[in-house]
C-alpha cells in the first residue's frame, strides 16, 4: 500500500457549494489525520489528480482521462459543474443515432414515436407492465426482452407474457404486426415460421409458438396481422427446445420426449425416446444426439405416414465407438450433383470432449455413415459444433473454449486429403446472471452464428449487466467489431439473423445482429457491413475484451449474483455440472487474485 500526498488551499477546494470537501472541511464529515496534520481519504489518487486539477484551473481535458471513471470520482466529491461537462464528453462519445453499424430502433410495444404522445404511453405501458407484476407475481424486469429469433425476413420477439412479431420490407422497413394475448406464465421458448409452405393453413400464413415449462401454445397469423389461436399442446415434461422443420413444429426435452405437430392433419403426437442430449435439422430429418451415444433420425415431412403403432418411425443412424453420451452435432447437406447425389455429413461432439465427423455417401446408404474423422483435443464436454462449408467448429463448456479447423473439400464433398487443418484456439468468457435479472438463458446464445457457406461469428456478452457485445470471427476469434446500445440501457437478448434481399436485381441478403434491451426496445446492427469493413482492412489483434475491458466489466459486476454458465446439454450428464461447479469455483479465485494484486491507494490532502 502507498500514500500520495497532494498540497492546495483551501479556497481552491471549497468554490464548488455542497461539496465534498466544503463538508469535510467545515466539520460536517468526520476526519482522519496524520501525525502531520494532513486529512486521510480514501480514494484513488490517480482519479483525484484531474479532480484537483479541474479545481484549480476550472479546466479539462478529456482526451487523457477515463470519462466514465472520473465521472464516477466527481459525483462522489459532489463537484457539479465537473459532472456536468464530463456528461456532455460522454454524449459526444455515444450518439443516440448509433454509430455506422446502427440499422434501426424498434421502441417497446405500446410505445410510440410522437414525442406529445409520450407521457401517455408511459402510462399505458407503466400500467400494462404493472398488471404483469400483479399477475405473476415476483416477476424480475416483466418489460425485458427475453428471446428474440428470426425466419426470413420476420423477427420474434419474446416479453415475459406475450410475444411481439415483426416483419421488414423494402419501403417501409421494420412494422410490428403481430402481438399475443398476456398470458399467466412466463416464456422460455420461442419459435417462428414466416415461410409456411402448403398445407391447409396457405401459402400466405405465418405461425408463431411459445413455451413455458411443459405447456406450448401455438397461433397462426394472418396477412393481416391478425393472429388465431391453433391450439395449447403439451410436452408434459419441460420443453428445452422449440423449432419448426417444414410446417411442423417440434419440442424435445432431455428426458426423452419429442413432440410433433403437423400443419396438414393438425395433430399433436407425442413420442418417447432415449434421453437427449442434442439435435440439428436436415432438410425433412429431425437429427437426434442422445444420452445413450446414438444419433437417430425421424423424417418429420411423412408423419404421421410414417408410423408404427401410433409410434413416430425413429430410426437409428449412428452409435459411438465409444458410446459416449452425443452432447452436440451438426448436420451438413452437401449440394446436390447430378454426379453424386447428396452426402450426409454430420459432426458431433461427446461428454468427454472428442469431436467426430461421420459421412453417409449415396452409395453406401444401406450400410449407414462412415466414421472420417476424430479431434481428441477438448477435455470438457462439448456444448456446441457446426459444420460448414470451410470450417469445423466445436465449443466446451471449459467458459466457452472454442476450437476451429479449416475443412477441405472437393467438389463441394469433403475431402479425405489432406485432412482438416487446425486453426485457432480461445474462449467465449460469458457470466450468467444466477436469479435471472439479466435475461433468458434461450436468448442469449453465443453462437456460432451464420449461414453454412460463409464465415460465422459469435457474440459475447460478458457480464448480464452491460451495454456492450463483441463480435468475434469463429475462424480465428478476432473482433469484428463491438456494439454498444445508443440509449444506454442493458442488453437483456440477442441474436444474429440473415434478411432477404430487396426484389432489384443483384440485392444480396444482408446479416443483422438484433439486440433486444432491458427497456423493451429492440435494436438493429448492420453485421454485413461490419464483416465488409473487416475484411478490407488488417483486423486487429483484439478478440474479445482486452485485460483492462475485462476488469472494467468486472467491477461493474457483482461477482455473487454470477457465475459461468452451466452449458451442460443434458442434467443427466453429472459429470459435466461437477465442471461447472469447478469452474465457477476457479473465477472466484482468480477474481480474487485480482483484486488482491491491486494496490490500495489513497490520498492525503495538507489543509
Amino acid at each position: 500500500m502507498y500514500e500520495s500526498r497532494f498540497s492546495t488551499s483551501r479556497q481552491t477546494l471549497t468554490w464548488v457549494p455542497d461539496s465534498f470537501f466544503s463538508s469535510l472541511l467545515s466539520g460536517r464529515i468526520s476526519t482522519l489525520k496524520d501525525e502531520t496534520g494532513a486529512i486521510f481519504i480514501d480514494r484513488d489518487p490517480s482519479l483525484f489528480a484531474p479532480i484537483l486539477n479541474f479545481l484549480r484551473t476550472k479546466e479539462l481535458h478529456p482526451r487523457s482521462i477515463d470519462v466514465h471513471l472520473l465521472m464516477h470520482e466527481a459525483e462522489f466529491y459532489g463537484i457539479t459543474p465537473l459532472v456536468r461537462k464530463l456528461q456532455l464528453c460522454d454524449e459526444l462519445d455515444r450518439s443516440s443515432c448509433g454509430n455506422v453499424l446502427f440499422n434501426g430502433y424498434l421502441p417497446p410495444p405500446g410505445t410510440r414515436r410522437q414525442s406529445s404522445a409520450l407521457f401517455q404511453t408511459d402510462i399505458i405501458l407503466n400500467t400494462f407492465l404493472n398488471h404483469v407484476i400483479c399477475c405473476l407475481g415476483p416477476v424480475s424486469d416483466p418489460g425485458m426482452v427475453r428471446i428474440i429469433c428470426g425466419h426470413h425476413n420476420w423477427i420474434a420477439v419474446a416479453y415475459a407474457q406475450f410475444v411481439v412479431c415483426y416483419r421488414v420490407k423494402e419501403s417501409t422497413g421494420w412494422q410490428q404486426v403481430f402481438t399475443s394475448p398476456q398470458l399467466d406464465w412466463v416464456i422460455d421458448r420461442v419459435a417462428l415460421n414466416a415461410k409456411v409452405m402448403g398445407g391447409s393453413l396457405g401459402d400466405n400464413d405465418k405461425m408463431v409458438a411459445v413455451a413455458s415449462g411443459t405447456e406450448i401454445i401455438l397461433w397462426a397469423i394472418c396477412p393481416d396481422g391478425n393472429g388465431s389461436e391453433i391450439g395449447v399442446f403439451s410436452l408434459n415434461v419441460p420443453v428445452e427446445a422449440l423449432f419448426f422443420v417444414g410446417n411442423q413444429l417440434i419440442a424435445t426435452s432431455h428426458t426423452g420426449k419429442v413432440g410433433v405437430w403437423n400443419a396438414v392433419t393438425k395433430h399433436w403426437q407425442n413420442q418417447d425416446v432415449v434421453p437427449i442430449n442434442s439435435y440439428d435439422t436436415a432438410g425433412s430429418f429431425l437429427i437426434l444426439g442422445c444420452n445413450n451415444g446414438s444419433i437417430y433420425y425421424i423424417d418429420v415431412q411423412k408423419f404421421p405416414l410414417r408410423m408404427k403403432d401410433n409410434d413416430l418411425l425413429v430410426t437409428e443412424l449412428y452409435r459411438d465407438p465409444t458410446e459416449d453420451a452425443i452432447t452436440a452435432l451438426s448436420v451438413y447437406l452437401t449440394p446436390k450433383t447430378s454426379d453424386s447425389g447428396n452426402w450426409i455429413e454430420i459432426a458431433y461432439g461427446t461428454s468427454s470432449g472428442t469431436v467426430r465427423v461421420i459421412v453417409q455417401h449415396p452409395e453406401t446408404v444401406g450400410s449407414g455413415p462412415q466414421l472420417f474423422q476424430t479431434f481428441s483435443v477438448h477435455r470438457s464436454p462439448v456444448t456446441k459444433i457446426m459444420l460448414s462449408e470451410k470450417h469445423l467448429i466445436s465449443v466446451c463448456a471449459d467458459n466457452n473454449h472454442v476450437r476451429t479447423w479449416t475443412v477441405t473439400r472437393f467438389r463441394g464433398m469433403i475431402s479425405t486429403q489432406p485432412g482438416s487443418t487446425p486453426l485457432t484456439s480461445f474462449k467465449i468468457l460469458s457470466l450468467d446472471d444466477i436469479d435471472g435479472h439479466g435475461g433468458c438463458a434461450a436468448g442469449t446464445e453465443i453462437g456460432p452464428y451464420g449461414e453454412r457457406d460463409e464465415q460465422q461469428v459469435f457474440i459475447q456478452r460478458v457480464v448480464p449487466d452491460t451495454d456492450k457485445l463483441y463480435v468475434r470471427l469463429s475462424s480465428n476469434g478476432k473482433r469484428v467489431c463491438e456494439v454498444r446500445s445508443v440509449d444506454g440501457t442493458s442488453i437483456t437478448a440477442f441474436v444474429v439473423h440473415e434478411c432477404e434481399g430487396s426484389s432489384r436485381i443483384g440485392s444480396r441478403p444482408r446479416r443483422y445482429l438484433f439486440s433486444g434491451h432491458s427497456n423493451g426496445s429492440i435494436q438493429t446492427w448492420d453485421l454485413t457491413t461490419a464483416m465488409e469493413i473487416a475484411g478490407k482492412v488488417d483486423i486487429k489483434a483484439l478478440g474479445g475484451p482486452t485485460e483492462e475491458e475485462l476488469l472494467e466489466l468486472l467491477d461493474q459486476c457483482d461477482l455473487a449474483l454470477t457465475r459461468t454458465p452451466d452449458m451442460s446439454p443434458a442434467a443427466s450428464l453429472t459429470h459435466s455440472s461437477r465442471n461447472s461447479m469447478c469452474r465457477y469455483t476457479h473465477l472466484q479465485s482468480y477474481t480474487l487474485k485480482t483484486h488482491a494484486h491491486k494496490i490500495t491507494r489513497t490520498v492525503k490532502i495538507l489543509q
